[in-house]
């Protein structure tokens, strides 16, 4: 039963992982993401992060039976998913002032 939930979620990784990889080699990004994407590369290594961090809270998850162990495992799994959600934050397009506006 626990498989029925960690294979898809793995293999949701591995697409990432290789979207991420196709952005730092070709600076390739998703149809849907490429206009607000301004650092491709950089965008490619926060889904990598991401992806690890999703393989590393599913084994750690499912895989070791300490209650201790697997608790701060899968805890380090959510702040390396959130690093790799904030790099790829990092790489959108900022909306800066322009010239000649009127807001101070």
């Amino acid at each position: 039963m626990r498989f029925y939930f960690a294979i898809p979620v793995v293999l949701l990784a591995l697409l990432i992982a290789a979207s991420g990889i196709a952005a730092i080699t070709r600076g390739w990004v998703l149809p849907t993401n490429r206009r607000p994407v301004h650092r491709p590369r950089l965008y490619g290594w926060g889904q990598l992060v991401a992806a690890f961090a999703l393989c590393w809270q599913q084994v750690f998850f499912w895989v070791l039976s300490e209650p201790d162990t697997r608790q701060w495992r899968s805890l380090s799994g959510s702040a390396l998913l959130l690093t790799g959600l904030i790099v790829m934050m990092l790489s959108y397009r900022t909306v800066g002032n322009q010239q000649g506006s009127s807001t101070p």
